[in-house]
């Protein structure tokens, strides 16, 4: 039976709807905010697949064209493969709703968020998101929610929730917050150099919203929830825990404590098969269980290092950040190179910079349809000492890139000032902890050795955590996490930022969900972290960005034409751009609104091309005089290409200053000759003269000449 419930949002009703779409998923419903309509879908197998030892937990976050009337691109017209803003999408629901499941469910979940139909003003991936965590709690499946979402802009210095497309464009910063009625379970933040003071009030005021979101969801619950389901538990059994530890506690404390990754992992193999070989009798086909145990057993020694002992496995104090070295200039080819490496995390940074007909063109349902500055993500098998072949980039490498480029975006200039298309890539090449934060640290380095002019630096850095698990009040934060320490910690805080304030967070949660203590502790302390990067590592290998770029990279000259002159500019079928390209080797781009960007590696081939442009955009005038080709002759004269796609007629009798018998005798097809435009008739026919250009010419050769004896 279908049954409507609603909630005002930002000024906004959100309704709700189930019973009627979708009903064979364990739970289904149907979200509107505004016109913008998401269909949410929760589904779980009845059983867990042989042999998985993790949680089998997919999110997908579908874009159909349709939702804002369009067709798609291409040869088949249909949608494909996720757009990278899709996967972004699916990893912002993913992440605040895989903590709340059960660690000992194993059952495969999918959820499914089709998205419908967009109005602009009311974002879709806000609606998805509270459409899904109703859809899992009004469905049998396992889940310690709800969570409720909003979306948090910064106004002319107001905190806004939900803000519409009006105001994201002013906004200074786009956070998406979830939360359950009592904590925070995710933060994804775009910002313009946001205070931590600001970014704290803003969570704040959220918060405030999500609890009421939480409340209305807990209502549809009582009225149309099914019970959750029976599930077996894949917790390793006290019987083989409990020997383990006892056998082994010890052993693992030392083969934790290690600088070197390599040489722990090996400590922590060698350890595993030696507690197998022990336990394998007494647990006979059971090898699977005492290998968790294992990995249960270093987690716990892990945390306890941390939380009883303030101590790392690697020796570090909890506010220590490991050794940082940093290196630019190391490519001779590429436009700009940066190397960072942060302890055993390493990343090479490259940019290329591009004529502005580069820029990504996009094929999606949000307003925006192009992307002038592109940043993407590597991680290759070697880095983490893996032999995997690459297969392309996954979500992961999709969504860290992204994070790295929404840190640089507000210190990239603006088009104005740098007419470049820029892509960098990060290639990681070692991989211990917060490759992302490294990502963006190289980025800053390579776009300063590519003489980009950015605002400022940035630098990223992340912030760990362990909470008691007795006293749930009881935590530490520490900063600089490495590998083990995500794997077995709570919290990988990620803000990224300038000395003057953040430009990204991205947070990822074990637990139930961060105290407003734990979010400012963070804040701080990887504050801390981004300032120290700056001052002692990156202004220290590169002051401030090159004076000139690479002499690789293409140069760039500007002017601006009269928007009516670009017909003229670019020629029937594009004959006459195509020619200034082919003659000069540029690339050249116009605007709807005149403006002209010419791009060559060559400074002078610049020059040539805006000299021609600017010679068929400007109207000709009596006096001016061109250097032309001759292109053919005739007995009354010849006729003379002063501007590309412009002919004008120089008669004989204007041909020389003595009498010309034959036009052959004083110029050939082919010759460039200097003319002066005489005059334009009402047909718009162009009378030159190279008899007057030849003496004008003499003229101020003898100006000259006559100055020079007085200076």
């Amino acid at each position: 039976m279908k049954k409507t419930f609603s909630i005002d949002i930002a000024g906004r009703q959100l309704v709700i709807e189930t019973g009627q779409l979708a009903q064979l998923a364990n739970g289904a419903v149907l979200a509107k905010y505004g016109d913008t309509v998401i269909l949410s879908t929760a589904t779980a197998s009845a059983t867990p697949r042989e042999g998985v030892d993790f949680f089998p937990l997919s999110v997908d976050y579908e874009e159909k064209l349709y939702a804002v009337g369009k067709i798609p691109g291409g040869f088949i017209k249909r949608e494909g493969k996720p757009s990278e803003k899709a996967i972004l999408n699916a990893r912002v629901i993913d992440r605040p709703l895989r903590p709340l499941f059960p660690e000992d469910l194993r059952n495969d979940v999918a959820i499914v968020n089709t998205v419908l139909s967009v109005e602009q003003d009311n974002s879709p991936e806000i609606v998805a998101l509270i459409g899904s965590s109703i859809a899992l709690s009004i469905s049998d499946i396992p889940f310690n929610g709800p969570v409720g979402g909003v979306i948090l802009g910064l106004v002319d210095g107001e905190i806004v929730i939900n803000p519409t497309a009006a105001q994201r464009e002013k906004s200074k910063m786009y956070v998406n917050l979830v939360g359950t009625r009592e904590k925070i379970v995710m933060i994804e933040a775009a910002a313009n150099e946001v205070s931590e003071e600001v970014m704290i009030e803003a969570i704040i005021k959220g918060h405030e919203e999500i609890k009421r979101i939480v409340d209305f969801i807990d209502g549809i619950v009582k009225e149309v929830g099914k019970p959750k389901f029976e599930y077996e538990s894949s917790e390793v059994p006290d019987e083989i825990y409990t020997p383990v530890e006892e056998f082994a506690y010890e052993k693992m404390r030392e083969a934790v404590l290690a600088v070197d990754k390599q040489v722990r992992d090996e400590n922590v193999s060698k350890l595993t098969e030696e507690i197998i070989e022990r336990f394998k009798d007494d647990f006979p086909e059971m090898e699977q269980q005492i290998a968790e145990a294992v990995n249960k057993l270093e987690r716990k020694v892990v945390r306890k290092y941390i939380l009883e002992e303030g101590k790392r496995v690697d020796g570090r104090t909890l506010d220590e950040i490991r050794p940082l070295s940093a290196e630019v200039g190391l490519l001779p080819r590429v436009h700009g190179s940066g190397l960072f490496q942060r302890g055993q995390t390493q990343v090479l940074t490259t940019v290329t910079l591009g004529a502005m007909s580069e820029v990504q063109m996009l094929d999606g349902i949000d307003l925006e349809e192009t992307k002038r500055y592109m940043h993407h993500y590597n991680f290759p098998g070697y880095s983490v000492g893996e032999a995997r072949p690459s297969r392309g980039p996954g979500r992961r490498e999709i969504g860290h890139g992204a994070l790295a480029e929404k840190a640089l975006e507000p210190v990239i200039p603006d088009q104005e000032e740098f007419p470049y298309a820029i892509r960098l890539v990060s290639e990681v090449l070692m991989s211990n902890g917060s490759t992302s934060q490294g990502s963006v640290c190289a980025s800053t380095l390579a776009l300063m050795d590519a003489g980009v002019p950015i605002k400022k630096p940035v630098a990223g850095i992340s912030a760990g955590l362990v909470v008691d698990e007795n006293d749930k009040d009881r935590f530490v934060t520490f900063i600089d996490i490495q590998g083990i320490e995500d794997f077995f910690g709570d919290m990988d805080f990620k803000v990224a930022g300038t000395k003057d304030g953040i430009t990204a967070i991205q947070v990822d949660i074990k637990i139930d969900g961060l105290t407003l203590d734990i979010i400012k502790e963070a804040l701080e302390i990887t504050k801390k972290g981004r300032f120290k990067i700056i001052d002692e590592v990156i202004l220290k290998t590169i002051e401030a960005p090159r004076s000139e770029l690479s002499k690789y990279a293409p140069k760039v000259l500007s002017t601006t034409i009269s928007p009516d002159k670009i017909r003229d500019v670019i020629g029937p079928g594009g004959k006459m751009i195509n020619r200034i390209i082919e003659e000069t080797g540029v690339k050249i781009d116009i605007d709807d609104d005149g403006k002209v960007y010419v791009f060559s590696t060559e400074t002078e081939a610049c020059k040539r091309a805006l000299a021609m442009i600017e010679g068929i955009s400007k109207d000709v005038e009596p006096g001016q005089i061109f250097l032309g080709k001759v292109m053919r002759i005739t007995s009354f004269g010849a006729f003379v290409e002063f501007l590309p796609g412009k002919e004008g007629l120089v008669h004989i009798s204007k041909l020389d200053k003595n009498r010309v018998v034959r036009v052959e005798d004083v110029v050939s097809v082919g010759e460039e000759i200097l003319v002066k435009v005489l005059d334009i008739d009402k047909q718009g026919r162009v009378n030159l003269s190279r008899k007057d250009a030849m003496e004008e010419n003499e003229e101020k050769k003898n100006k000259q000449t006559k100055r020079s004896k007085y200076f």
